[in-house]
């Protein structure tokens, strides 16, 4: 049961998150199908069901194999990312987990280094954050998972 629905989100906050949101898209630094499954992983790492269900739908509907997203929390053990990706999976459980060392996060800085400019990574960190952001108000307000249509917001 929602506490907050996502309607009731008020409209000043929303624009501001979409304007955040229409300003990585602009960005395209990487395809919208692997952001789809980069925002997937941060969704299962922060466990949160509606964000879970949105993005593996998104992710599908980008043209991502159902495989490589549901896979993403197994991404080390796997051999169907290239070498790209992988730096991208670590950067993004680095940026979302906080736990990693200094020396762990500057190898996964020095890696994704290796495949973009500090401005593409500065604006990757940002879409990290932004779904990060979302997720933390999908749990708190309680969005239903299981409802979500691509395209929905």
């Amino acid at each position: 049961m929602s506490r907050i629905p996502f309607e009731n989100i008020p409209a000043s906050l929303i624009s501001c998150m979409m304007q955040t949101e229409q300003y990585i898209k602009s960005l395209n630094i990487i395809d919208e199908s692997f952001m789809e499954v980069m925002r997937y992983r941060v969704s299962m790492i922060n466990q949160c069901a509606y964000c879970i269900d949105m993005h593996f739908k998104e992710a599908v509907a980008a043209g991502e194999s159902e495989l490589r997203v549901y896979s993403s929390s197994v991404w080390k053990e796997t051999t169907f990312y290239n070498d790209t990706e992988q730096a991208l999976l670590a950067w993004t459980e680095s940026v979302t987990l906080l736990n990693d060392t200094a020396a762990q996060r500057q190898q996964s800085f020095t890696n994704l280094n290796k495949y973009f400019t500090h401005d593409d990574i500065a604006n990757l960190t940002l879409s990290l954050v932004q779904i990060n952001s979302w997720v933390r108000l999908a749990k708190p307000f309680g969005f239903e998972a299981g409802t979500y249509q691509v395209a929905q917001h």
